[in-house]
């Protein structure tokens, strides 16, 4: 195992030399506008830890920028800090082919417990909540975070990632979208006129969390996926007032309840599409009865900006693996690479045609796999030539390969959500998707005009002759 918790994570980084510790920062405000300026959204830019923040005592931390580089995200999923691109979706890949699943330990004590709080000694506020950008509804402790609930029917624990905003000191509000996880529980509780327990930690382990953004299937839950990551289960304790596991090495945790009679209003909030799309409505009351932290807590933060075409970051190369396993299971053959792009919006797939219809059926099936159903918008199919990781060579795909009248399909009512920018309220749930075929078609394939290239031959000579001078 890699690293036991977010802190041993942070110390890793640090040695690695991908850390930035900035001090005296404002909570209002400032520290969003310095994660976009200073490490969001930029390939390679440092993780920044934030300390001494204003108002609040020394070593009351956040930690913003998890996976803006290949090697934080290796360490981050226990794979070689080394290793390629390629590399990084082929482990992935193998890994969903072959899931390895480790449940967790209940143990009697953990570094959470240090300080706990009940009654009227909680308050949300101790901690140096940001107030991230100008038009938030309020103050956000949620945004790189887990949140932990439980079926009712047959147990299974699911760790989910939702939004959320604190109310005052000791209710806080959470907007989650239909047909998540988290949100299927908290219903199953509030049909039956039942408050719906739940923990939120907002100091985790970053493969937690990253876990807690992915689609894993109904009923798998996230501690086993994360236990087969690291190859040894993970430590929680049993909470006290719910009865959900709580990660023994979190930073900050709360137990508390939803509350099915009492709501209030949450947002607007800057999410992943870099609108304020989902605006502001009554969400459920969470009633936090426990407050649970370490000595000097480290939040752990993901504040969302506008998205940018990067491929190589974690959270799109593990949706690529996802998608491409998923459409590999459907049957598609010869699917030589998967990109994602701007988080869910963009797909692009390259595939090596093999028969009439190939493109098609490849931009059909990832437009509505589990990996690439929710909010997406376009998949793009390219030839086996293109780069899919290169969004120029994309487009030049789409400009030259694609004729719109021949080339597109449309498919309407599939799922979207709340944060879509585009559907208007009375929409919200439903949004259409383009399969864009950028391929050479294929009964003249053979005849379409060849495109100009340097062999891969000629650019490693071409590089090793000139890259001191040139490229250096």
């Amino acid at each position: 195992m890699s690293y036991r918790d977010v802190r041993e994570w942070i110390q890793k980084v640090q040695e690695m030399g991908e850390l930035k510790v900035v001090e005296g920062a404002d909570w209002n405000l400032e520290i969003g506008a310095l994660s976009v300026l200073a490490s969001k959204h930029k390939e390679n830019s440092p993780a920044l830890l934030f300390d001494k923040i204003k108002d609040y005592p020394a070593g009351y931390r956040i930690l913003v920028g998890f996976f803006e580089s290949l090697k934080r995200s290796a360490l981050t999923t226990n794979l070689p800090l080394d290793i390629s691109r390629d590399g990084f979706i082929q482990a992935w890949r193998e890994r969903l082919a072959k899931p390895a699943s480790i449940p967790p330990v209940t143990v009697a004590s953990g570094p959470i417990l240090e300080n706990v709080f009940t009654g009227d000694d909680i308050d949300l506020f101790k901690f140096p909540v940001p107030f991230w950008h100008e038009r938030d509804g309020g103050r956000y402790i949620g945004t790189g975070h887990v949140v932990i609930t439980r079926d009712p029917d047959d147990g299974w624990v699911n760790v989910g990632c939702y939004r959320v905003m604190v109310h005052d000191r000791n209710t806080m509000g959470m907007n989650i979208s239909p047909g998540k996880h988290g949100r299927m529980h908290r219903q199953k509780y509030f049909d039956r006129g039942k408050p719906c327990p739940v923990v939120c930690c907002f100091g985790v382990d970053p493969l937690l969390h990253m876990f807690a953004t992915r689609p894993e299937p109904y009923g798998r839950s996230e501690f086993d996926a994360v236990g087969g990551i690291k190859g040894a289960p993970m430590e929680v304790i049993t909470g006290e007032l719910t009865g959900l596991p709580i990660p023994a090495y979190a930073e900050i945790a709360i137990e508390g309840e939803f509350l099915p009679d009492q709501g209030k209003e949450e947002g607007p909030f800057s999410e992943w599409t870099g609108y304020y799309a989902s605006g502001e409505k009554i969400e459920p009351l969470i009633k936090v009865h426990r407050l649970y932290h370490r000595h000097d807590p480290i939040m752990t933060a993901s504040p969302e900006y506008r998205p940018t075409a990067r491929a190589e970051h974690c959270y799109e190369l593990l949706r690529a693996a996802y998608i491409r396993d998923q459409v590999e299971k459907a049957g598609v053959p010869d699917v030589t690479a998967v990109a994602s792009y701007f988080r869910r919006f963009l797909t692009v797939l390259a595939i090596k045609q093999r028969y009439p219809g190939h493109a098609r059926q490849a931009g059909l099936i990832a437009s509505q796999c589990q990996g690439a159903a929710y909010l997406g918008r376009y998949i793009v199919v390219v030839d086996d030539d293109i780069d899919a990781y290169d969004i120029n060579d994309v487009l030049w795909a789409m400009c030259s390969r694609a004729d719109p009248v021949d080339s597109a399909e449309i498919i309407r009512r599939c799922w979207s959500g709340p944060l879509d920018p585009i559907i208007p309220k009375e929409r919200k749930g439903f949004s259409s998707r383009m399969i864009i075929d950028a391929c050479r078609p294929f009964e003249w394939r053979d005849k379409f005009p060849p495109a100009a290239h340097i062999s891969p031959a000629r650019q490693q000579a071409v590089m090793a002759k000139w890259k001191k001078q040139l490229f250096s």
